[in-house]
C-alpha cells in the first residue's frame, strides 16, 4: 500500500527542470531510497514532498490526501518528517532543547495556558519532556542531552537531527544524506538505526551517496539523472541495469559501459561510486 505517492512531478527554475515528470510510490512500512549523480534533482525531490517547494507540475498525495504545495508545517502536522543535508540544529541550545523544538508541532497549549500555568499547560510539558527523552534514548544520544548541539560530534548531530523528527511523530520519516560527514563504522551503525525507526512503525525515505548503505537498507531504489526517472526498482534491479552503470561511471562507449556491467561497474554501485555525485 503506498502511504505517498508523486504523478508527474516538476519543478522549474527559470529554465532549468530540476526535477521534470518524476512518479514513484513510497510503500508504508518500507525503505526507499532515492539516488543519482550531483545535481540530480535529488534534494528538490524531496522539498517537493516536504511542502518547502511547490512544485511546477503534477501532484503529491500523502495517506491519499492531495498535500500538493501545501506549507512544511501543514505537511508535519500531516505526518511527514524532514532532516536535510546539512545539518539545521540551534547550537546554543542543548541536544535536549532541540528535541523538545519538535514537539511544538503537536502542543495544544494556547497563550491562556502558557501564561497563566494551567493543567494542560503542565501536562503537555511533562508529556513533550518524556517524549523528547525517549527520543533521545531511541537515537542513542540521552548522554549528551545537556550538551550545546554546536559542540557534539558529528554523528551525534545527525542522530539529534533524527531524534528532533521523530518528536513530531511522523508516519513517513525524509532522510536527506543522514550518513554524510561520519565514518564507515559509524554509518553501519547508522543503518542500524533506520532499520529500527522502521520497525518502530515510521515509513522511511531517504536520499544517501553511500552505496553500500543504500543497497543493503533500501527495499526500493529510485535513480535520478538530470531530474528525470532513469530507473527504477529493487537493489538487484539496479545494480545489475546498465543505464545506472553508465551514468556512475560516466562511460561514453556503450560497449565499454555493458563490459563493465558485471565487474568495475556492478561493485561501485554497491559500494560509493556516487562520489562524483
Amino acid at each position: 500500500m503506498s502511504l505517498l505517492e508523486t504523478r508527474g512531478l516538476g519543478k522549474r527554475f527559470g529554465g532549468l527542470d530540476a526535477v521534470k515528470d518524476v512518479s514513484l510510490d513510497v510503500e508504508e512500512g518500507k525503505i526507499t531510497a532515492v539516488i543519482g549523480p550531483n545535481g540530480a534533482g535529488k534534494s528538490t525531490f524531496f522539498n517537493l514532498l516536504a511542502g518547502f517547494y511547490a512544485p511546477t507540475s503534477g501532484t503529491v498525495r500523502f495517506r491519499g490526501e492531495d498535500i500538493t504545495g501545501m506549507a512544511p508545517h501543514k505537511t508535519v502536522k500531516r505526518g511527514i518528517a524532514r532532516t536535510f543535508q546539512t545539518t539545521h540544529l540551534f547550537d546554543d541550545s542543548t541536544v535536549l532543547e532541540n528535541v523538545l523544538a519538535g514537539r511544538v508541532v503537536r502542543s495544544k497549549e494556547n497563550v491562556f495556558d502558557a501564561v497563566f500555568r494551567t493543567p494542560r499547560s503542565r501536562r503537555e510539558e511533562r508529556a513533550n519532556l518524556d517524549a523528547a527523552w525517549e527520543a533521545l534514548h531511541f537515537t542513542g544520544i540521552e548522554d549528551f542531552a545537556h550538551d550545546p548541539a554546536g559542540a557534539v560530534p558529528q554523528e551525534v548531530q545527525k542522530r539529534t537531527a533524527v531524534a528532533l523528527a521523530l518528536a513530531t511523530e511522523p508516519t513517513l520519516l525524509l532522510l536527506d544524506e543522514p550518513a554524510a560527514g561520519i565514518t564507515e563504522e559509524e554509518t553501519e551503525s547508522f543503518g542500524t538505526l533506520v532499520r529500527q525507526i522502521v520497525a518502530r512503525g515510521v515509513t522511511v525515505c531517504l536520499v544517501e551517496h553511500k552505496m553500500s548503505m543504500i543497497m543493503s537498507l533500501a527495499d526500493h531504489i529510485l535513480v535520478l539523472e538530470r531530474g528525470q526517472t532513469l530507473a527504477e526498482g529493487t537493489p538487484a534491479e539496479i545494480q545489475a541495469d546498465p543505464r545506472v552503470i553508465e551514468a556512475y561511471l560516466g562511460t561514453d562507449d556503450e560497449d565499454d559501459a555493458a563490459a563493465a556491467g558485471q565487474s568495475t561497474g556492478q561493485s561501485a554501485v554497491q559500494s560509493t561510486v556516487e562520489g562524483r555525485a
